[in-house]
């Protein structure tokens, strides 16, 4: 059963704004039929969440008109922590709500063909690019009403390209800042990495806002050619208050990795799907997550590798940290298909429960249609360990200081993984901030 909703802006809207940002004819088109499927299609249906009160279309802003940042040096202080001001020649975007404002690509990154833009300049400049990888193979227009609604409404977001037998040593990083109460994001990030390359890409979404009443709607496609190589961290820390659906999906190829290291840090309700599809023989997806939940937010994670090649290895590693009221689901689905001998699937989640009104279930998934291969899981939901508290407390360490090193050394396993020492700073303060 689909329910009839009246979205803030028609068709009209649409077309006039793909024109107004120079888009081509193909991206003006998929926005149109994505706008046209919202109605029929359902929205997703997470276990043990219920969303369908959940606000993910009534808005009234589709751009927030904000100013540029003149230089790195005019950044808000909280962003600024994230990147190296000094660094005459990194490579950076900055997205102020909607605007893209800041754009640092080294000369060596421009000398190799690497393509680093916002997702306007690429639809204008490189669209035929763009239209070969976007919403293609990884996310689909109409696998839900969120996928659609953020087709049509795509505001923000970047394309990172990495040609053939390109290796790249330093992170490339995006930030995302959200300053405007009212901005709404339907973001997009696309990179890919074609065959025998290897780049490590750092992405942040950050609420200089205390609260806020906006929508998120992300989406990153990750896709990996035969034997290329993605690291991809990403930070979320947006406001309270806000709604957010983010979904980042990796396609591998043959012997091809995708490593993602995630800290889910957002204080408004989340729902998140990470899904990494291991097509190639050979191919390799490892995915970590750390979560903090508080206050009364309500979260969804689910964390899924699914295994079409043979000799393929999947593996996730899902830390969460719960207090006060919240509530969050962790599933995690490792999933090997018919044919996919000889692969391996293993995962691992782990919920920490601060307080008595706390809520965590961690649910662990096989689903296994082939013979020949090797699974396992693990799951727990626990308080903090007395044994552990004991031996610190012992040592002459304070109870509060005690579970403070007990939640950061429980955490560690993904914030270490984070290529960027900024990145892990902040990862490092938010956690120290949500759980004081």
């Amino acid at each position: 059963m689909t329910t009839e909703i009246k979205l803030p802006f028609d068709k009209e809207y649409v077309s006039s704004f793909s024109r107004e940002m120079g888009e081509p004819a193909w991206l003006t088109t998929l926005r149109l039929e994505a706008l046209e499927k919202v109605d029929a299609l359902p929205l997703p249906r997470p276990d043990k969440t219920k969303i369908d009160k959940w606000n993910f279309t009534q808005f009234e802003k589709h751009i927030v008109k904000s100013d540029d940042f003149a230089s790195l040096n005019d950044l808000p202080e909280d962003v600024r922590v994230l990147v190296d001001i000094e660094s005459g020649d990194q490579n950076l975007y900055i997205q102020r709500n909607n605007r893209p404002s800041i754009l640092s690509v080294s000369k060596e990154l421009q000398e190799k063909g690497v393509i680093f833009v916002d997702i306007f300049t690429a639809a204008r400049e490189h669209g035929d690019l763009l239209q070969q990888y976007f919403m293609n193979d990884g996310v689909k227009v109409d696998e839900h009403k969120l996928t659609a609604l953020h087709a049509a409404f795509l505001n923000g977001g970047a394309f990172l390209y990495v040609p053939k037998n390109v290796e790249l040593t330093s992170p490339i990083q995006s930030v995302f800042i959200h300053d405007e109460k009212e901005a709404n994001m339907f973001n997009h990030v696309l990179v890919v990495a074609e065959d025998n390359s290897s780049i490590t890409y750092v992405e942040n979404y950050i609420s200089t806002v205390d609260s806020a009443e906006g929508i998120f709607n992300i989406v990153t496609e990750v896709t990996a050619g035969t034997n290329a190589k993605v690291q991809y961290g990403a930070v979320d820390t947006l406001a309270k208050g806000t709604t957010t659906y983010v979904n980042r999906r990796g396609v591998a190829g043959r012997d091809a990795r995708i490593e993602w290291a995630l800290g889910l840090m957002n204080d408004g309700n989340t729902i998140s799907e990470n899904v990494t599809n291991l097509i190639g023989d050979g191919s390799f997806g490892d995915t970590k997550t750390v979560v903090v939940g508080r206050g009364e937010q309500v979260q969804n994670f689910t964390t899924k590798v699914v295994h079409f090649g043979k000799h393929s290895e999947g593996y996730i590693l899902k830390h969460g940290v719960m207090k006060d009221k919240a509530s969050s689901i962790f599933n995690g689905i490792g999933k090997i298909e018919h044919g996919a001998t000889k692969s391996n699937a293993e995962q691992e989640s782990r919920v920490l429960m601060l307080s008595e009104g706390a809520r965590g279930d961690a649910n662990p998934i096989l689903l296994i249609d082939e013979d020949d291969v090797t699974a396992g899981h693990a799951a727990s939901v626990s308080r903090v360990d007395p044994l552990q508290l004991y031996y610190l407390m012992s040592r002459g360490i304070s109870k509060m200081e005690a579970e403070r090193l007990i939640i950061h050394g429980f955490l560690a396993p993904v914030v270490n993984e984070l290529p960027i020492e900024g990145v892990k700073n902040q990862l490092r303060a938010v956690i120290e901030r949500k759980v004081k």
